[in-house]
């Protein structure tokens, strides 16, 4: 049995990351110096500096720390449902109707936030991660039915077959450009597009964090204790498994290292996950778990703004894009300077907190809503 200071530690977990992604935006919505573009093929991005890179490098573990923890509530939404005598298609029930709703949100209102974005925003359609999240949730209809030891070998497959989503460098080395292919490509399993569709969450790449938190949620469920303490043990390895695989330069990353300097050396590729980038992010992810963890047990309630974050998340990611795309339309028209996109990170973390605790009582008070279940 999962005790309440275990899942709360997952919510300061996942309000960390969250604050990480918000910075990530802050940085591209109002200070317009957004340095991304980490793809399998196409341009790649290069750093003069270790400030834009370190800016950028912080929130890399945001992604993957979403799936992860969302194939966590997953399992453990399944157990508690059982528990409750839910019959089997109610629980699928529930998993589509809410993949359902990701996606929706993602090609109905986020997309119509990121095209008010200051700076212009040339896309007709954006592939992002709330589509691969639902996608991926909606996939767990059935991937909740395997057995632990299927579903491990399922999620190691996904991980070791990261380089082959992507096409081949030609005979010269060349890698092809990310533009063209089809639609049905670019949803499952290719990131890049045109203007006309451009995804960077195709779904397939990401279900391995997915599958990895669904494991992770069950072995949470049956051994609390020896989860807790070897969690953090498995971010050492995940980040030792990192710079060997980034030390041999060649399968698992995509692409080469541009230079020999240190921030090449963590410089990856992220659409589509390479094996490098998911070692070193889930490494990050399961230190801050276990450090979660750890802290829960001694400083409870100088985590709980962070707690409070976490618990909202589909409120947060909606919520914050729109006060970072409003500031920046209406105070950095032409962008700003790093140091002052961080004070306006900081200082708006607070009153998106206070909006998230205030929904969080709304909704425990009608936690019998039908659509308020689903959100």
């Amino acid at each position: 049995m999962v005790d309440s200071r275990r899942i709360r530690a997952l919510d300061v977990t996942r309000g960390l990351i969250m604050a990480l992604m918000a910075w990530d935006h802050t940085a591209l919505l109002v200070a317009q110096q957004h340095a991304s573009g980490e793809y399998w093929g196409g341009p790649f991005p290069s750093y003069r500096s270790a400030g834009p890179f370190l800016a950028r490098l912080a929130t890399h573990p945001c992604a993957p720390g979403f799936a992860f923890a969302m194939g966590i509530g997953i399992a453990l939404f399944v157990a508690s449902r059982r528990a409750r005598g839910w019959i089997p298609w109610a629980i699928d029930r529930h998993l589509l109707l809410r993949g359902a709703i990701l996606i929706a949100l993602q090609f109905g209102v986020v997309n119509r936030i990121w095209k008010m974005a200051p700076g212009g925003w040339g896309l007709d359609v954006y592939v992002g991660v709330l589509y691969a999240l639902g996608a991926c949730m909606m996939l767990a209809t059935l991937l909740r039915r395997l057995p632990t030891p299927w579903l491990l070998g399922l999620t190691l497959l996904l991980v070791a077959i990261s380089p082959l989503w992507v096409p081949p460098a030609d005979q010269w080395g060349r890698i092809p450009s990310s533009a063209g292919l089809n639609v049905a490509r670019r949803l499952l399993y290719l990131p890049g597009g045109t203007r006309k569709l451009w995804a960077n969450y195709s779904a397939l790449p990401w279900l391995a964090f997915v599958c990895g938190g669904l494991l992770y949620g069950r072995w949470l469920r049956a051994r609390p204790e020896a989860c807790r303490r070897v969690t953090p043990w498995l971010g050492v390895a995940l980040l030792a498994e990192f710079a060997w695989v980034r030390g041999l330069n060649g399968y698992g990353n995509i692409r080469p290292r541009a230079s020999g300097d240190w921030i090449a050396w963590l410089n990856v590729v992220k659409y589509p996950p390479s094996l490098a980038y998911t070692l070193l992010t889930m490494g990050v992810n399961l230190l801050l778990l276990g450090s979660a963890m750890a802290l829960e047990r001694r400083a409870p309630s100088a985590l709980e703004p962070l707690a409070t974050l976490g618990r909202e998340p589909l409120l947060f990611y909606v919520t914050h894009l729109l006060i970072y795309m409003g500031t920046g339309r209406l105070l950095a028209p032409r962008g700003t300077s790093l140091p002052t996109a961080l004070a306006i990170w900081l200082i708006s973390l607070a009153p998106l907190c206070l909006y998230c605790r205030w929904y969080g009582g709304f909704r425990d008070r009608h936690r019998d809503h039908p659509i308020l279940r689903l959100l």
